[in-house]
């Protein structure tokens, strides 16, 4: 008997950008005391021959047999203290070595064998933004590709409309609490984060064009622009 959350319906991977690869699905939770159903993004990263999962989402069958063409997956790299739900199932199938930030609380109860920090990495082009006002341990990656690409989880959202994966309960409640905005700060994450500006400050001096973040589209070529009118917007900054 499989001892990990079982897959939930997911689209087909797609290369956003050379050997960087994206895949949107669903996600089934309890928050709040309500029954949600939304999507959420993973990221896959070629370096080399290794992948390296960022946001895992776990696929069905099909799913892995075309995962597994693109590479060999080594590492699985935890972003968000809200996300993990299937980093067990990725770290125990391919034997991958598992990142996570300082203080970041793992309820899976998978240990991190790695910790991520800005000077240890496991993907030779990143570099890792901390956030440092937070209440709870929150990362973005930039990769030093395509002009820059930031690799974020909660942090930054690009929700633009409900896709598939919604449930009509969520769609409607998710509506109504300003979840489909675009370059957006996640709703859920500001309230259990209580970041400051001061960690936007900072975010807005990298340099970047694109944007793959934990749940909504891969916002391409305006990310920097767009994020630092809602970082103005929210925060002054």
């Amino acid at each position: 008997m499989d001892q990990f959350p079982p897959a939930l319906s997911h689209g087909t991977i797609d290369e956003v950008f050379p050997d960087v690869f994206f895949v949107s699905g669903a996600m089934e939770t309890v928050l709040q005391g309500m029954d949600w159903k939304f999507s959420r993004n993973m990221t896959v990263v070629k370096d080399g021959e290794r992948l390296i999962i960022i946001n895992s989402v776990r696929l069905g069958d099909e799913g892995l047999a075309e995962l597994d063409q693109l590479g060999r997956i080594t590492d699985v790299i935890r972003l968000g203290s809200l996300h993990g739900r299937d980093d067990p199932f990725y770290v125990d199938r391919y034997d991958a070595e598992y990142w996570a930030m300082p203080g970041m609380e793992h309820e899976t109860g998978l240990k991190a064998t790695r910790t991520l920090t800005p000077d240890t990495l496991p993907i030779s082009d990143a570099s890792l933004f901390e956030f440092h006002t937070t209440q709870i341990p929150e990362g973005i990656l930039r990769l030093d590709r395509a002009g820059g690409i930031l690799i974020a989880c909660d942090a930054l959202q690009n929700w633009l409309t409900p896709d598939e994966f919604f449930s009509d309960s969520s769609r409607e409640l998710m509506q109504n609490m300003g979840f489909f905005t675009p370059a957006n700060l996640g709703p859920v994450w500001v309230q259990a984060a209580s970041p400051a500006g001061d960690d936007f400050a900072r975010l807005k001096e990298l340099s970047f064009k694109h944007a793959l973040c934990g749940h909504g589209e891969p916002l391409r070529d305006t990310a920097r622009e767009d994020y630092l009118a809602t970082f103005n917007r929210l925060f002054g900054v």
